[in-house]
């Protein structure tokens, strides 16, 4: 039995904030994981500029309904599917991913969720749990499930670390340089005999 888990923005659809902070003007919230591997400092940091420029939910629920997935992902994960589990470890909100879900086919997502007021003002999120991408990787292991993780930035290294076998896919060069031990991807087709090399070796 084998289960593939797969990172969601950078991966499969484009950075969520990177595409809010482009059509809004504010450089400071193309900041992402890549770029910031505490995770708690990144999202406090993004909350405060939202309530700095007024901005909420609606603002970026706007932004997401014009976004479509990366070119080729929705082939990318009906392949998946057609041969292993699939599970999406993602560390954006249910609040956000849902029009996206959908133009992929609805795959299962496991993510977080924010805490906004009736006006949409974002003041906080909540974790599904700490570590959740560890933990379910290793969860699935528990299960046994041969796991085959895939993603493209710091947050993704704990999941990459718990499988059996770690992919990157486009990570930046940092990132690369300080998880050498991980094969790198660029495109799809490369994550394909990536992930049909990992499972043959199960």
């Amino acid at each position: 039995m084998q289960i593939v888990c797969l990172d969601l923005e950078g991966v499969l659809v484009p950075e969520i904030w990177i595409e809010f902070s482009r059509r809004t003007g504010i450089a400071e919230l193309a900041r992402t994981t890549r770029d910031e591997p505490d995770y708690d400092k990144l999202m406090r940091g993004r909350i405060e500029i939202l309530e700095r420029h007024r901005l909420g939910l609606h603002d970026i629920r706007q932004v997401i309904a014009q976004m479509h997935p990366m070119e080729g992902a929705r082939e990318f994960i009906d392949w998946l599917r057609d041969s292993w589990q699939v599970v999406i470890l993602s560390d954006t909100y249910y609040e956000f991913a849902q029009p996206l879900m959908r133009q992929l086919g609805h795959p299962t997502l496991f993510c977080h969720e924010l805490v906004a007021d009736g006006s949409g003002r974002v003041h906080d999120y909540r974790l599904r749990m700490p570590d959740q991408k560890r933990a379910a990787v290793r969860a699935f292991r528990d299960l046994g499930f041969h796991t085959i993780a895939a993603g493209d930035s710091y947050n993704d290294t704990a999941m990459l670390a718990e499988a059996h076998a770690g992919i990157f896919f486009r990570p930046p060069q940092n990132v690369i340089e300080e998880f050498p031990q991980y094969p790198v991807t660029r495109d799809y087709d490369g994550l394909r005999r990536e992930i049909t090399a990992a499972s043959r070796g199960a």
